[in-house]
C-alpha cells in the first residue's frame, strides 16, 4: 500500500494542504456542503469585508469585473475557510506502530489446547464458525487469563463449562479477546463467530474466490477464522463439520480422514472430517466448491489401501495425471529409502487457479496453485514435468519432516527424491544455480536474516528466496 510520506514539517505546505492534492473530488464536494451548510457567519463577515472594497473599485475603476465575477471570488474565498474548518475535524486514521517481537521474550503458553471442534455454516452473505476447544493449564491449578488472538471476527457467543459468560467476564479488542478469570483446572470453550470470506481480500484465513471456499492459515491467517491461541507450539487434534448449499458446493474438504457425509434440509449438505494427529492450527485446511477429482489409490508396505484424490476445475482434470504419478512416486519412494508410511486412510490435493501461495502442505490436504500441478504434453517441458514431481513430492513429506519449521530438512528430501527420479548431476547443478542468482544475493541484502533472528515484526516476513522452490 502506497503512503504519502511528508519529508519535512518546515515545508510551505502543510498537511491540511494536501487533502486538496491527494483526494480533490471528496474535498470539492464538502467544501459545497460546507458552504451551504457550516458557514453563515463567515459568509455574512466576508459579505461585510468585501462591500467596501467592491463599491470603491467600481467607483474608481470602471474596468471592475462584474458583481457575477465577485460572487466566484467570494465563493472561493468561503471554500477556503470552509476547506480549513473541515480539514480541522478531518483526523489522520491512526496506524498501529508496528512492535518488534524478541526471541529472548519468548514464554510457554499458560494454557494448551487437547481437542478442537469446529463447525462451519457456509453462507453466501457469511460464515457462522463454531468452536470448541478443551483447555487445560500447563501448570496445574493456574487460573491466569487465557489470550486468544482473533482478527476481522465478529463474537456471538462465549460459553465455558455450557454456561453463557457475561461481558464483564472477558475483554474484547481489535486483536484479542480475553478471558479473565477462567476455571483452574480443565474446562470446555464454545466460542460462535461470524467471518465474512466473500470480503476477505487479504487471502489469509479462509476466503472465497471464484466461487469457491478456500483457506490460508500460514503464517497467522486462523485468527481469521476464529479466536484462538494461534501459534505454533499449540497442538491439537482437530474434527470438522462443514455446512453448505450442495448445488453450489458440492465438494466439502478438510484434513485427516472423512467419518461422515450426507443431506440436510433446504438443499444443504454436510461433511464431517477427523485429522487424528496433533498440529498447529496453521496447518489447517478448508475447501468446498465446484471440484472434480482424479482418483487413484496406494498401497503401503504393510497393506493399507490409500484413497488419493487430486481435485481441480472440470477443464483441468486431463492435465492431473503427471502429479498422481508423482504423488505416488513420492509415497513410495518415502517408504523406500526413509522406511515411512503414510498414517491416514485417504490424501488429498486441491489444484486451484487463484490460490494466493505456491503450495501448502496442509495434513493431509495440500492446496497448490494450478500452475505447479497441472500439464499436458503438447504444453509442457521437461523442465515441467520434473517441477512438478519435485513440488509435489515436496509437500508429501511435509507429513513426516514437519512443518514449515523444518523447511531445511523437507528441501533435502525433496532434492533427494528428484535426483533418485531423474539425474542426480543435473539437479545437483540446478540447485546450485538456485542458490547463486538468488539465494546468494538474497543473503548478501537487507532481506537476509539469520536462520534463528532475535526478533521480527512480521512473521510473513520470514517467507523469502528460500522458499522459492516450494
Amino acid at each position: 500500500m502506497a503512503r504519502f510520506v511528508l519529508p519535512s514539517k518546515t515545508l510551505a505546505f502543510s498537511k491540511r494542504s494536501l487533502l486538496g492534492l491527494i483526494s480533490p473530488v471528496p474535498l470539492q464536494l464538502n467544501c459545497s456542503v460546507n458552504c451551504f451548510q457550516n458557514t453563515a457567519k463567515s459568509t455574512i463577515r466576508l459579505r461585510h469585508f468585501l462591500a467596501p472594497e467592491v463599491n470603491l473599485r467600481r467607483k474608481c475603476c470602471p474596468l471592475f469585473p462584474s458583481v457575477s465575477r465577485i460572487k466566484q471570488v467570494k465563493k472561493r474565498l468561503i471554500c477556503s475557510v470552509a476547506t480549513e474548518d473541515l480539514a480541522k475535524e478531518v483526523q489522520e486514521p491512526k496506524m498501529e506502530t508496528p512492535k518488534e517481537i524478541f526471541l529472548k521474550d519468548y514464554k510457554m503458553p499458560d494454557y494448551y489446547f487437547d481437542t478442537v471442534a469446529l463447525k462451519f455454516a457456509l453462507g453466501e452473505e457469511s460464515t457462522i464458525v463454531t468452536s470448541k476447544i478443551y483447555v487445560f493449564p500447563r501448570v496445574e491449578g493456574s487460573s491466569a487469563p487465557l489470550v486468544l488472538d482473533g482478527q476481522d471476527l465478529s463474537l456471538i457467543s462465549i460459553q465455558l463449562n455450557g454456561k453463557a459468560l457475561k461481558e464483564e467476564d472477558y475483554r474484547l479488542d481489535a486483536r484479542h479477546l480475553t478471558i479473565l478469570s477462567p476455571p483452574s483446572g480443565r474446562y470446555d470453550l464454545e466460542i460462535v463467530t461470524e467471518i465474512y470470506p466473500q470480503n476477505n481480500t487479504s487471502l489469509e484465513g479462509l476466503y472465497k474466490s471464484s466461487g469457491n471456499f478456500c483457506t490460508q492459515c500460514e503464517a497467522e491467517g486462523f485468527r481469521k477464522i476464529t479466536f484462538y491461541q494461534d501459534r505454533p507450539d499449540i497442538m491439537a487434534k482437530y474434527t470438522v463439520r462443514i455446512e453448505a448449499d450442495k448445488s453450489l458446493y458440492p465438494v466439502l474438504l478438510s484434513n485427516g480422514n472423512l467419518l461422515e457425509e450426507g443431506d440436510l434440509e433446504n438443499g444443504k449438505h454436510y461433511a464431517d472430517w477427523e485429522d487424528p494427529f496433533k498440529k498447529p492450527c496453521y496447518l489447517f485446511a478448508l475447501v468446498a466448491g465446484q471440484l472434480q477429482s482424479r482418483d487413484d489409490t496406494f498401497t503401503t508396505r504393510s497393506g493399507r489401501k490409500v484413497s488419493l484424490r487430486i481435485w481441480t476445475p472440470a477443464d483441468d482434470l486431463p492435465k492431473t495425471a503427471h502429479a498422481m504419478y508423482s504423488l505416488k512416486a513420492a509415497m513410495k519412494w518415502d517408504e523406500d529409502v526413509f522406511g515411512l508410511e503414510y498414517d491416514l486412510d485417504l490424501f488429498n490435493i486441491v489444484a486451484v487457479p487463484d490460490f494466493n501461495m505456491g503450495a501448502m502442505e496442509n495434513k493431509s490436504l495440500n492446496i497448490f496453485n494450478s500452475k505447479l500441478v497441472l500439464a499436458s504434453p503438447e504444453t509442457a517441458s521437461d523442465a515441467d514435468y520434473a517441477a512438478i514431481l519435485g513440488v509435489i513430492g515436496h509437500e508429501y513429506f511435509h507429513n513426516w519432516t514437519g512443518n514449515s519449521l523444518k523447511e531445511g530438512l523437507t528441501v533435502f528430501r525433496d532434492q533427494e527424491f528428484s535426483s533418485d527420479m531423474g539425474s542426480r548431476t543435473v539437479k545437483r547443478v540446478a540447485d546450485v544455480s538456485k542458490l547463486r542468482n538468488y539465494q546468494f544475493p538474497q543473503d548478501a541484502g537487507p532481506m537476509a536474516h539469520p536462520v534463528r533472528p532475535h526478533s521480527y515484526i512480521k512473521m510473513d516476513n520470514f517467507y523469502t528466496g528460500k522458499f522459492l522452490s516450494i
